[in-house]
């Protein structure tokens, strides 16, 4: 394609406003005593470090790999209030869920999280009967004020008409709730970007190999950028150890002798392209405590998920043949045949729950709880967490700091109840309102499409402005990077300037859909890969 040929040229210039290189972050990091250093970009990491700064507080964040480029961009992509989370009787833990679903979609970030209505098939001889999901489903939606609709019973008839591709042989009812979902990685990158516009320091790609101590406390850490192998360090009166299933391996580098804190429990998904329109998503009860998921997600169908114990190492993580298989067969309880055909997929990953409390008993019916913890050396280690109270986890992590002997880390730190309790993330807008917008106020002689339009307003909000000026300004970055998404190339110079894009993974897996969607063809790859070039300093 013509267009592809010019585009490895494009977006050499520099852009305003860019991102510090990693030199100049580097250095930042090293010649300062930070009051905060949290270790790892995921769900907590960037979580702590964006309601950190907001307080006052100096902070650097780190992390040995991309933002979220583990466990924080294997999820469900749910934002939900855990529906089986209610035959464990845990009523307050559903209604929280509820509340940090409904600030997430209203007030914090309507620009990335959807609503999702969820159809959920009760067959003859299945693990539930219809009566009781009836029951659990409309209780679901009162814990929630009915703010996003009445959980009832339909038909096999009415919700067939809403999803072709559902199984109705043996199907006695269909139960009928409501809950939000979001592209996980892009919640990821804003809540970066939020933690930086409030003052924090961030730097990914970044390898903690070892821990600084004063006086038997940690003070620091080493760092090893993996990127160009350059070797620095930073000062911090506190670290956090937020690396998920790493967690333990960093308790270690504070004590040799710390006990195993956590189990591994892996959640593998596949994506599939989609045969026919999916208005709702699917929960199929698999046994007394798993559902398996059929969601329409990014214009595909997302599938899953497992839930077994991993031992190995979490770098190696992966969807295997089996878990693709179990997947499958599983969805297979209420998706038709045609709609699992293995040509279809596009994409499979895998991700770590982290769970605490060591090792014993089954992971299907461990806690999934957040633990924060003190080591020998005065190291904070957080352990557990999802995408739906991640915002509250942040501040419970925030509430344990200024509870530290010798008191808040800085003298002007905001107490916790004197924060804002709804600060949005950058970009927060109506999605319909931007896409609008990006059709309608275009130069005479350009056009976007339509599906370009809406897929910048749901992953940018307001940003996507900025997308749409690069493309103005040079109309080549306005071309799609691969004819069969919704993605254009003004999209990776954004991420390579304003989001932190290092290598074409972080690009084509994390800033956009194209590796989900089996788009990113080596051809793309390359072209990416040449836009990142001069990025590195």
């Amino acid at each position: 394609m013509t267009t592809l040929q010019r585009v490895p040229a494009l977006g050499t210039h520099p852009t305003a406003g860019r991102n510090p290189g990693r030199a100049e972050t580097r250095e930042l990091l090293s010649r300062a005593t930070y009051d905060l250093l949290v270790v790892g970009g995921g769900i907590l990491g960037t979580s702590v470090a964006w309601h950190a700064a907001q307080s006052g507080l100096r902070v650097a964040m780190v992390d040995a790999g991309d933002f979220a480029g583990a466990t924080s961009s294997a999820s469900s992509k749910l934002v939900h209030g855990g529906l089986r989370y209610l035959q464990t009787g845990a009523v307050k833990l559903v209604a929280e869920n509820h509340m940090e679903r409904r600030v997430l979609a209203r007030d914090v970030a309507p620009h990335l999280v959807n609503p999702l209505t969820f159809h959920l098939p009760v067959y003859r001889g299945g693990p539930v009967g219809a009566a009781k999901l009836g029951a659990g489903v409309f209780a679901y939606s009162a814990l929630s004020a009915f703010g996003d609709g009445v959980g009832r019973v339909i038909s096999p008839a009415r919700a067939a008409a809403a999803n072709p591709a559902l199984r109705t042989e043996n199907l006695k009812a269909v139960a009928v709730y409501y809950d939000h979902q979001m592209n996980d990685s892009r919640m990821a990158v804003m809540t970066v970007r939020a933690a930086v516009e409030a003052g924090a320091v961030v730097l990914n790609h970044a390898e903690v190999t070892g821990l600084r101590f004063t006086h038997g406390r940690v003070t620091g850490a080493e760092l090893k950028d993996r990127l160009d192998g350059t070797e620095f360090g930073a000062d911090a009166r506190l670290v956090l150890n937020a690396t998920g299933p790493w967690v333990d391996h960093l308790r270690r580098m504070e004590d040799k002798g710390a006990a195993p804190s956590i189990r591994l429990s892996k959640g593998a998904h596949i994506v599939l392209k989609r045969r026919a329109p999916w208005r709702a998503a699917m929960a199929t009860p698999i046994d007394k405590y798993r559902i398996t998921f059929a969601l329409p997600w990014e214009d595909q169908l997302l599938l899953g998920t497992t839930d077994e114990e991993y031992t190995g190492d979490p770098a190696d993580v992966r969807a295997t043949e089996a878990d693709i298989s179990q997947i499958l067969d599983e969805a297979a309880h209420s998706v038709r045949d045609e709609h699992l055909s293995r040509d279809l997929i596009t994409y499979a990953f895998a991700g770590l729950r982290v769970l605490p409390g060591g090792p014993g008993g089954g992971v299907e019916k461990a806690r999934r709880e957040t633990v924060v913890t003190e080591g020998s050396g005065g190291m904070l280690s957080v352990a557990g967490g999802k995408w739906t109270t991640y915002r509250h986890i942040g501040r419970t992590v925030m509430a344990q700091l200024a509870k530290l002997p010798g008191g808040p880390l800085n003298e002007d730190m905001e107490p916790l109840d004197r924060l804002p309790r709804r600060v949005p993330l950058p970009g927060v807008a109506n999605p319909n309102a931007v896409a609008h917008r990006l059709l309608v106020d275009r130069e005479p002689g350009q056009r976007l499409d339509p599906l370009t339009a809406r897929h910048l307003a749901t992953h940018y909000g307001a940003l996507s402005f900025d997308i749409a000026r690069l493309a103005n300004e040079d109309p080549a970055l306005g071309e799609r990077i691969h004819p069969d998404g919704p993605e254009i190339w003004a999209q990776v110079v954004y991420a390579r300037d304003h989001e932190w894009a290092q290598t074409a993974d972080d690009v084509l897996r994390r800033r956009t859909t194209l590796t989900v969607r089996g788009l990113d063809t080596a051809d793309v790859r390359e072209r990416v890969e040449s836009l990142l070039a001069g990025l590195r300093d």
